[in-house]
């Protein structure tokens, strides 16, 4: 599955039955785990994010997201998130995917993760742009022991556009 999936699937409470929200990001870790993920607000400018721990979530598919109750939803400090995927100050949607011996190798589109295997990132969807996506599609690269979240990139090991595959998927997802 990937984030981009995951973005806008409704939130539901199962004791109640109740819609909660809508997932807007994912909360990522340093060691490329995903920690929670984030219910869309109407703040704008706000300090912290209305969040669900990725342990409270009971189930998830492609139609909505199940967890416990709604004491489940917890407010997150702006200080105590790592990354995002989608939205804020350090997000991996965009960053370029940089190789230690300098080459670029595109920009992240998406993020793949395996539903049997919790909250373990597999891999980036990489773009090279509009035109090259259309023409050759997007790559994926899995994740390595040495990959690095940066500030204004993602640092891969020397060599790593070998590694890359051609995803299976269309431009659109």
């Amino acid at each position: 599955m990937k984030f981009q999936e995951l973005i806008g699937l409704a939130v539901f409470d199962m004791e109640k039955g109740k819609e909660i929200g809508k997932i807007s990001d994912v909360l990522i870790s340093v060691d490329w785990k995903i920690q929670a993920i984030v219910l869309e607000s109407k703040a704008f400018f706000s300090s912290s994010a209305k969040s669900v721990s990725w342990e409270d979530i009971m189930a998830y598919g492609e139609d909505a997201v199940m967890i416990r109750n709604q004491q489940a939803v917890r407010k997150t400090g702006a200080d105590d998130i790592q990354f995002t995927y989608l939205l804020g100050k350090n997000k991996l949607k965009d960053l370029n995917v940089l190789t230690e011996d300098g080459v670029i190798l595109g920009r992240v589109s998406d993020v793949y993760f395996d539903q049997e295997m919790g909250n373990t990132i597999l891999g980036l969807e990489i773009s090279d742009g509009f035109v090259s996506d259309l023409i050759e599609g997007r790559k994926w690269l899995s994740l390595a022991q040495d990959m690095s979240i940066g500030k204004n990139a993602i640092m891969v090991p020397p060599r790593s556009e070998e590694r890359l595959e051609k995803t299976i998927h269309s431009v659109n997802g």
